[in-house]
């Protein structure tokens, strides 16, 4: 990415925090490739087309992330038509999880002083329990990314100036990632179509190989819209934590010129 000056490299990259200038875990985890991503470039051909897709997708995903927050906040709100089936499906879900999400530290910016690096929570919940990272995604699986930007959270958390600061009622335990998304089962062969970002993808069925047979495409009987619910707990830190900074290394040797402009690095 090409930047003007040191305030949009700053900007576009991190978050001041009581008059400090930490990278953004996000930002960082940029640096790794994501193979799931390459392939959908490829799939979609033209890259105009798939920014727009990705982009859409990301609109929608939002949509069902902060209408699952203001729920799980008690605020009234209106779930959009589009989202009913995941929404709804959460809803069920949580009632017999019961997550507990505490509406201090919801969307908490988080920094590591020891590590230098900040990010910005989705949530800290209680399940079972216990106490941790709550990170909701609206993808159609779980990523490696993910257990990298969760410990990179947990690991920010544990640091006592951070915790003092925050004011956390207890220590942080655990980590978990909620997936939330929708699909349309095929009556005849269970295909699954995931619908997002105005692009259709027809998947093989969960337990069957792939190549095991479906339904001609025009043959598919879809039914309506299901939501997708599912709930893991990454409790182990420490090797997730290892690659989070070993990823955070390579992407401040990538700035290291803009890094050294600011006062970063030296």
């Amino acid at each position: 990415m090409w930047y003007q000056d040191q305030n949009h490299f700053k900007n576009e990259n991190g978050y001041e925090i009581n008059n400090q200038w930490y990278p953004r875990v996000t930002r960082i985890l940029e640096i790794k490739s994501k193979p799931t991503l390459e392939q959908f470039f490829k799939e979609v051909g033209h890259y105009s087309s798939a920014e727009e897709v990705k982009n859409k997708s990301a609109a929608e995903g939002s949509l069902v992330h902060n209408t699952i927050e203001q729920l799980m906040l008690g605020k009234p709100t209106d779930v959009a038509d589009g989202i009913k089936p995941a929404v709804a499906a959460f809803q069920e879900f949580n009632e017999g999880r019961r997550i507990v999400f505490h509406p201090e530290f919801v969307e908490c910016r988080v920094w590591s002083l020891r590590h230098r690096y900040a990010g910005t929570v989705d949530a800290l919940a209680t399940v079972d329990g216990k106490f941790g990272v709550l990170d909701i995604k609206t993808s159609a699986g779980f990523y490696p990314e993910y257990n990298l930007q969760t410990a990179a959270y947990v690991s920010a958390l544990q640091e006592f100036e951070t915790k003092r600061t925050l004011q956390l009622p207890r220590d942080i335990e655990t980590r978990w990632i909620l997936r939330v998304d929708q699909h349309r089962p095929c009556r005849t062969c269970g295909a699954v179509l995931r619908e997002k970002g105005g692009r259709s993808k027809i998947r093989t069925p969960k337990g069957r190989t792939s190549g095991a047979a479906t339904c001609p495409d025009e043959k598919h009987e879809w039914a309506e819209l299901r939501g997708d619910v599912e709930l893991r707990e990454f409790p182990y830190l420490y090797r997730d934590t290892k690659a989070f900074i070993a990823a955070k290394t390579l992407w401040e040797w990538e700035h290291g010129y803009w890094l050294r402009h600011i006062g970063y690095i030296k």
